[in-house]
């Protein structure tokens, strides 16, 4: 049986530490800070709630008490776009607004009841590889001392969010997306109204002709507000105000509608600003090793798919070394297995959000792009079905199980090549939009001949539907 180091303990590195640890597999995660702790990023689409139920933690997050989401509003240029997810898949579909440092903190406790070995307060400094494979990580151990400590390992999965340690540090093989070099300014307030028509705890998108303003219910009556505008344009304005908390204040005033929505609560702070949006790693995986969610790429959180992508990621990188392990799939099938299905999802939603910041082209246009994201046989009668597929996670998730793989992809592929195009027309005057990581190769696709598929009942795993075509191996190998 193999062991597994797993970097960061957050909703990706949790839930790829459980879901091994509950398939017999020994795990340990290290974890830079010691929890709770704060992170941004509280709205969950409804596909968190399939794996969370995937990895028996389900019971304890209905439990917090977190705000249930049904969906979202989005006021975007003259128009007003519902995605009710209850009323389109039915009552089950239907996500959380959470306070991260609760819900992180019940992830990483229940990864400790299922034998993760957990150690708060480990700073990894280096990994350390033999040839192409990780071996070891060297870490600080900060809470005795600042000790110098050494873990030897099977398989890598780099959890580690922004920081990167694979890809931002060893690799140094991340991309940006110049054209969403956004800036995020946001606090909360006490007290505060949703849109008429919003889904029962639903999401508010406010478009600006500057950017976009997120208004998301918490639970005791508390709403996080934040704004989201290129880099560029936040530098220009914040040269007017004298503190963060002045221009957070302002920008809320400016919006007829946000101003409305808050209009006698009261901000309670703090202000927070965070930068540098959006960029994707070359790479998701390589010999022995799996980056899962932000360590992997970061996605503009237009559409809140963040914590999706984490625990999507999650979710194929423990079946993928699960069915190694098991000796179901070799690691070269494995690669490309993940790499295929985890680009995918990525790079269909980062088409999806491209064409959304192209204000403002009509809903009819969102909701005809999103149809042709999703597979021919996923069609709906009402025009807003496939954008709410999508936004929901569920796409995503019955890609993964489908063993003929994602037909909708040569479509997708059309997609990214003319929003890499109209982000060079747009891009501001003197530069060029970097978006050359949304190029799609074929070598990038999810194989059906491969006959691959997710499984998650009786247990975790991947299974073959068909004999394996033996270029599988190639193309994960090129993919990196």
């Amino acid at each position: 049986m193999s062991n597994v180091l797993v970097i960061g303990g957050g909703p990706g590195g949790s839930l790829t530490a459980i879901l091994l640890a509950r398939a017999g597999i020994d795990v340990t995660l290290l974890e830079r800070e010691t929890f709770p702790r704060y992170h941004v990023g509280e709205s969950l689409t409804s596909s968190c709630r399939v794996m969370m139920d995937i990895a028996g933690v389900l019971e304890k997050v209905d439990a917090a008490g977190f705000t249930s989401r049904r969906g979202a509003l989005l006021r975007w240029g003259a128009e007003d776009w519902t995605i009710d997810w209850g009323e389109l898949f039915g009552p089950d579909v239907r996500g959380w607004q959470v306070e991260r440092a609760e819900f992180d903190e019940i992830l990483l406790r229940h990864a400790q009841e299922q034998g993760v070995e957990v150690v708060e307060g480990a700073h990894v400094k280096k990994v350390v590889f033999d040839g192409d494979r990780p071996v070891s990580a060297e870490w600080v151990d900060t809470k005795h001392d600042n000790a110098q400590r050494v873990t030897e390992f099977d398989f890598l999965v780099d959890a580690s969010g922004r920081a990167g340690v694979l890809a931002s540090q060893h690799f140094r093989n991340r991309r940006a997306h110049e054209i969403f070099r956004n800036v995020a300014i946001w606090g909360y307030w006490d007290g505060g109204e949703l849109l008429e028509g919003t889904p029962s705890g639903g999401l508010n998108v406010v478009s600006t002709p500057d950017g976009w303003f997120w208004v998301i219910p918490l639970k005791d009556g508390q709403f996080s507000i934040g704004f989201v505008t290129h880099k560029t344009r936040f530098v220009e304005r914040r040269k007017e105000f004298a503190s963060d908390d002045e221009m957070l204040l302002t920008l809320v005033q400016e919006s007829e509608t946000v101003r409305k929505q808050l209009a006698g609560a009261e901000f309670i702070g703090p202000t927070r600003v965070e930068q540098d949006y959006s960029y994707v790693a070359d790479s998701f995986c390589g010999p022995g090793y799996f980056l899962v969610g932000d360590a992997a790429c970061f996605l503009d959180p237009l559409l809140s798919t963040g914590v999706h992508l984490a625990m999507y990621s999650a979710v194929l990188a423990a079946a993928s070394v699960i069915g190694t392990d098991g000796g179901q799939i070799n690691e070269r099938e494995a690669q490309g297995f993940y790499e295929s299905l985890f680009r995918n999802a990525y790079a269909r939603l980062i088409v999806l959000v491209s064409g959304v910041y192209e204000q403002y082209k009509g809903t009819a246009s969102y909701f005809w792009l999103a149809q042709r994201l999703v597979r021919e046989k996923e069609r709906y009668d009402r025009p807003n079905g496939a954008f709410a597929e999508i936004s929901a996670g569920l796409s995503d998730l019955r890609d993964a199980a489908d063993a003929r793989g994602t037909s909708a992809m040569p479509e997708l592929i059309e997609e990214a090549d003319q929003a890499r195009q109209r982000a060079d027309e747009n891009a501001p005057e003197g530069q060029t939009a970097n978006l050359s990581a949304l190029r799609i190769e074929p070598s990038d696709l999810y194989d059906d001949a491969s006959g691959l598929y997710l499984v998650t009942h009786p247990a975790l795993g991947i299974k073959r539907a068909r004999p394996a075509a033996e270029p599988v191996g190639d193309r994960a190998e090129a993919g990196r």
